[in-house]
């Protein structure tokens, strides 16, 4: 079975996170040209879709090359044709690139949303979740690179002890890279079962749900390395001021301490260079009800910026 076909994944809806929020700070407005870098489940793009009509576009980007011609397609037969959507699968490093090929240097407003989306998290063979049992895989784009447990299998002890303590801050990561190099590991349930058990065994005083949270900040740790998703993203925000019109808007929503803080400095600096003229002075979290109902919601992290006029 490949990813992305069959009955599992047509029965999985995504929920996009925070989208009243998103349109408060991005404000779309009709005949504006928009960018969503991280197109997914195609519900953020709608949303701003139908407030740039009429005389608007968006274009959609996605590395995820099985998941993006499903949304173009549900986002065209809901009546948004070539006049009004342009999808490319792409990583928003090459934003600048992107649009120069697409005549459009500048656009009004640009969107980034960094999670996971529910297909690829809840698709047990695309090997995002340890919940689901399923092969370590972790790639953002299956048909690109090589899967996590290769990637795993390659580093020594030293270099994964290092990605636990850059990518997620792991208070644990020297015994967990210790634990996960002492066999091979190809599957998430085995990744899981390793870390669970061993950080139980080794430091019985660590709650269950300190034991989880290690297990879920090693886990996001590696796809991150997997998909080099800091450097993908420390390319977007210098870009970014090149790519806004005067007066364009940029939301970025982030789910990891290490995202936020890259995106948090990258604003303020660019604040006190004169590029934008207003950045979030605090972060956005979802509201109670959106939380309640969505349990991705409740990591997320909304930051926005205002390019600086001429």
């Amino acid at each position: 079975m490949t990813p992305g076909s069959g009955s599992e994944a047509t029965t999985i809806t995504h929920q996009p996170i925070m989208v009243a929020e998103v349109l408060q700070y991005l404000r779309p407005a009709p005949g504006q040209v928009a960018v969503d870098c991280t197109l997914g489940g195609g519900g953020h793009a709608r949303a701003i879709l139908e407030r740039v009509q009429p005389g608007g576009h968006l274009i959609g980007l996605d590395v995820d090359s099985f998941e993006l011609p499903r949304t173009e397609a549900h986002l065209r037969a809901e009546g948004f044709g070539l006049e009004r959507l342009t999808t490319r699968h792409a990583s928003f490093a090459r934003l600048p690139e992107l649009l120069a090929s697409e005549g459009r240097p500048h656009v009004d407003l640009i969107l980034a949303d960094l999670g996971v989306s529910a297909m690829q998290h809840d698709t047990a063979v695309r090997g995002f979740s340890y919940k689901h049992p399923g092969p370590l895989d972790l790639r953002m784009d299956p048909a690109a690179g090589d899967p996590a447990s290769d990637l795993l299998a390659r580093m020594n002890e030293t270099q994964l002890a290092a990605v636990l303590t850059e990518n997620a801050d792991e208070p644990h990561a020297g015994l967990i890279a210790h634990l996960l190099k002492q066999q091979p590991i190809r599957t998430t349930h085995a990744f899981e079962r390793v870390v669970r058990l061993g950080l139980t065994a080794a430091l019985p005083a660590l709650s269950r749900s300190e034991v989880k949270m290690s297990v879920r900040r090693s886990f996001q740790a590696l796809r991150i390395v997997v998909n080099d998703e800091f450097a993908a993203l420390e390319a977007l925000l210098r870009s970014l001021p090149q790519c806004l019109a005067p007066g364009g808007r940029v939301a970025i929503l982030t789910f990891h301490s290490g995202e936020d803080r890259r995106v948090k400095k990258a604003f303020q600096a660019g604040r006190r260079a004169g590029a934008y003229a207003a950045v979030a002075t605090n972060v956005v979290r979802s509201a109670k009800d959106e939380t309640w109902m969505n349990r991705r919601a409740a990591s997320a992290k909304l930051r926005w910026a205002v390019r600086a006029q001429p």
